[in-house]
């Protein structure tokens, strides 16, 4: 293994990440109420005092009942089951390798629980190639147990992918000290582990899915070892009563050393067979991987419970790495695939040009190949992008179904094609259940480029924009679902045409494809067109069983064609249901000049987390079930400005002030559906 690649893991692991989120993520005037990501030291903290906008806690002293910030930090969104759907090429796989994802989303300390006045962020969005996504981070002088925040959890989850707290225990050289190896595998007077115990009950409580564990301070013994593994086999027993996970990260052995093996062998067996999976060190080789997925399923573990980690932190598709090692083209995958740092797609781009538009070219490119089309891979690209591998997966399961295409992040917000606010922002929780095939795009002339656009969107923060100059048809592959269609199925797209003149249709197919790389079945159905954004409305007239995939046709009639999808919505009724109710107890829980902490009762059957902290029911809802909610001030002219969205039931609002004349803030607080109906506003006053 490439020593510099270590030392670039080992840097960024141990070192605060200030070049996550701005430096301004928290001023000094909102330090008191801004709730931010929870990390923690095993037990004993270091010596000294903790640098400016750090705080230290230990786990072994945390408790549910005075952590003043879960209700901020506590994710709502059940994990979403997902399919597999009959592969967009041929040489994606169902049912071999996978993809782990370890990602840096901001620093270790800072870190805001519910976003931030910046689109500059990392947006994931291609969560259709991820099986598991960690939650990567911590530091010595920070702390060494991340807890995922919220809005991370409930994209993710909303795309079935689950999620994992990491535990850091770094090297010596990075501040590492073996006295918090020693806190965290501790046993009480009953021979039990308590910080297992810890564990698990903190991913219950914020409703993530369990731990990625990964030890790598040295100078440990054989009794180290085996405190280690009595440590991980107690956490995953109580973590798999829980319905959580464990992966082991190819580090400590079982001697109690820090050996990074490369590979699955004798050394760390013990550890990997107590684990769900384990993370295979940069350090394998061919010959290693293959012995590695050999000794796994010998041990009657599948070896795609491997994960061979490919370290992109640096290079990002410029990674020169042996990919038929771990996927080859002609024969069967030979072990999973773990993605180290891929949020290099963001860090890469210059400083001048850090918008979102610039950094989801740069991750389709990342997650689909150069050819950008994951139906059409590009064979001389030297990247091996997922897509080119691994099938895609889909959680458009249920209907009511529906998306205004929301990356999480934005220039602006925008409701009813009208901006609310004009301020940049982020929030993975109102990320929408996405396309997974971008772009999908089939013509027999010239393609036109399909992106995510930020310019303007009917809500939210961006829509699907087509823009070229089409020769033939075009058709624009939406979503792979399994949607039930009955007499009085419909759908809905909302759209709007800019430049030129051109003729939609929606695409509807209810079998699949008959071979990878196909195309689906589609049947069309007419749409009205308009210049302007409008909602129209399209029966399933004579289709029965179940909608497979949904797209769009458009061909252009008078060109080049400038159209823009803003949302897609399938329901069942002639008329749109109403809204959800209003919320209710909407109350202020602190207060410091401009910087608020806002508080309501969740409503009726809205979904839980597991911990019995309620919010939003999952994207498989009934009509009336609750997305998420979004905050507006009532301006002294009647106008309302948009403050925030959230799927918790709290919320942190800062820096706001008196507008002329005015005695008393007024803000408003709305229940989102899952069809984007909202519910009647709940007021609640602050005054000057």
């Amino acid at each position: 293994m490439n020593p510099t690649r270590r030392t670039v893991l080992l840097a960024a692991a141990a070192l605060p990440l200030a070049t996550s989120l701005p430096a301004a993520a928290a001023t000094k005037a909102d330090a008191a109420l801004q709730p931010y990501a929870s990390y923690w030291y095993p037990d004993s903290l270091p010596t000294g005092t903790p640098g400016a906008g750090i705080t230290w806690r230990s786990l072994k002293s945390w408790r549910v009942a005075t952590d003043p910030d879960l209700a901020f930090n506590a994710a709502s969104v059940p994990l979403a089951a997902r399919f597999t759907p009959v592969p967009a090429n041929p040489t994606a796989r169902a049912g071999q390798a996978r993809v782990q994802s370890l990602v840096s989303f901001g620093p270790t300390a800072g870190n805001p629980s519910q976003g931030s006045a910046t689109a500059d962020y990392y947006a994931l969005t291609h969560w259709a190639y991820i099986d598991e996504l960690v939650f990567w981070g911590g530091s010595s002088g920070e702390g060494l147990v991340l807890a995922p925040n919220a809005p991370i959890v409930d994209a993710a989850h909303r795309h079935g992918v689950p999620v994992l707290g990491n535990i850091f225990l770094p090297p010596a050289a990075y501040g590492g000290q073996l006295r918090w190896t020693r806190d965290l595998v501790q046993k009480d007077a009953a021979g039990r582990y308590p910080l297992a115990a810890q564990l698990v009950a903190v991913a219950r409580a914020y409703g993530f899915d369990g731990w990625f564990v990964n030890a790598e301070t040295g100078g440990g013994d054989a009794a180290l070892g085996a405190a280690m593994l009595g440590f991980l086999r107690e956490l995953k027993s109580l973590a798999a009563a829980a319905g959580q996970r464990v992966t082991w990260y190819d580090s400590m052995t079982v001697d109690g050393a820090v050996s990074w093996q490369g590979a699955l062998n004798t050394r760390n067996q013990a550890f990997f067979e107590t684990a769900d999976d384990m993370f295979v060190d940069f350090r394998w080789s061919a010959s290693g991987l293959a012995s590695s997925g050999t000794r796994a399923e010998q041990l009657g573990r599948s070896r795609y419970t491997l994960w061979a980690g490919v370290d992109v932190e640096a290079n990002g598709w410029n990674t020169s790495e042996n990919w038929d090692a771990i996927v080859p083209r002609d024969k069967a995958h030979v072990t999973s695939i773990g993605l180290y740092r891929p949020e290099w797609t963001r860090n890469q781009l210059p400083a001048d040009d850090r918008s979102p538009g610039s950094f989801h070219a740069a991750d389709d490119r990342f997650w689909t190949g150069r050819s950008l089309d994951p139906s059409r891979p590009d064979g001389t690209d030297s990247w091996r992008a997922p897509a080119v591998s691994v099938a895609d997966r889909s959680t458009v399961t249920s209907v009511p179904f529906a998306s205004v295409f929301n990356t999480g992040h934005g220039l602006r917000w925008y409701e009813d094609g009208t901006v609310t606010s004009d301020a940049p922002w982020n929030h993975l929780g109102l990320q929408d259940r996405l396309p997974s095939r971008r772009w999908v795009v089939r013509t027999e002339g010239r393609r036109p480029a399909v992106s995510f656009d930020f310019a303007d969107a009917w809500r939210g923060g961006s829509s699907v924009l087509v823009d070229g100059d089409p020769d033939a048809p075009v058709t624009v592959d939406l979503y792979a679902a399994r949607l039930p269609v009955s007499g009085d199925t419909v759908v809905e797209l909302t759209h709007r045409t800019d430049a030129g003149a051109v003729r939609v249709e929606l695409a509807v197919a209810t079998a699949e494809p008959g071979s990878p790389g196909s195309p689906p079945p589609y049947i069309y159905f007419p749409v009205n067109t308009a210049g302007t954004w409008q909602t129209s409305t399209v029966r399933l007239t004579g289709l029965s069983g179940t909608v497979h995939a949904l797209g769009v046709r458009l061909t252009a009639t008078d060109g080049p064609v400038t159209w823009r999808l803003g949302g897609v919505a399938v329901r069942q009724g002639a008329g749109v249901p109403a809204g959800p109710a209003a919320p209710s107890g909407f109350r202020i829980t602190g207060a410091s000049g401009g910087d608020l902490r806002l508080a309501w009762n969740t409503l009726p059957g809205s979904g839980t987390n597991g911990s019995g902290i309620n919010g939003p029911a999952t994207s498989g809802s009934r009509s009336g079930g609750v997305r998420h909610y979004t905050l507006h001030r009532l301006l002294p002219d009647g106008t309302r400005r948009f403050l925030g969205g959230t799927c918790q039931s709290a919320f942190f609002v800062g820096g706001l002030r008196p507008e002329q004349g005015e005695r008393a803030a007024r803000l408003e607080l709305r229940a989102v559906g899952e069809l984007y109906t909202s519910s009647a506003p709940v007021t609640v006053t602050h005054p000057w």
